[in-house]
């Protein structure tokens, strides 16, 4: 399999803390970061931006994209039950083919309008502190 061409970056606040990095760890199900994991080595990594041309992306402005991944597990892992995956990462492309994790919650769990406004919100923050740092 080829290397994809972009590499993905985890988001660090001024303490070192990767929040996207724990929140994969500490808040996913096991099935749902491989599932994650897999996408993104498979969509994000070799599509870069490029996947707001598709189902998997969506242009929220400002230089912040959504990678959503909404499919049954069996469909994404290839074996399992038909556990619903519905999840979303906002990101940032930058530089040569780097791709920066910024934000993510499962959107399953809370499919309200309030959570998905507040965690962009959130997500623009994160993206205005990297920008002022780097």
């Amino acid at each position: 399999m080829p290397m994809p061409p972009y590499d993905i970056e985890f988001y660090e606040d001024e303490n070192g803390d990767q929040p996207v990095r724990r929140w994969l760890r500490e808040e996913l199900t096991p099935r749902k970061r491989r599932a994650l994991g897999y996408a993104m080595l498979e969509v994000l990594q070799h599509l870069g931006i490029g996947v707001c041309g598709t189902e998997f992306g969506r242009q929220l402005g400002g230089g912040l994209f959504e990678f959503r991944l909404r499919r049954d597990l069996a469909d994404i892992l290839g074996k399992g039950g038909e556990e619903k995956v519905l999840l979303r990462v906002f990101c940032h492309a930058h530089g040569r083919r780097l791709v920066l994790l910024l934000g993510g919650y499962d959107k399953g769990e809370d499919t309200s309008a309030k959570r998905q406004e507040a965690e962009i919100a959130l997500a623009r923050k994160r993206l205005a502190d990297w920008k002022r740092r780097t």
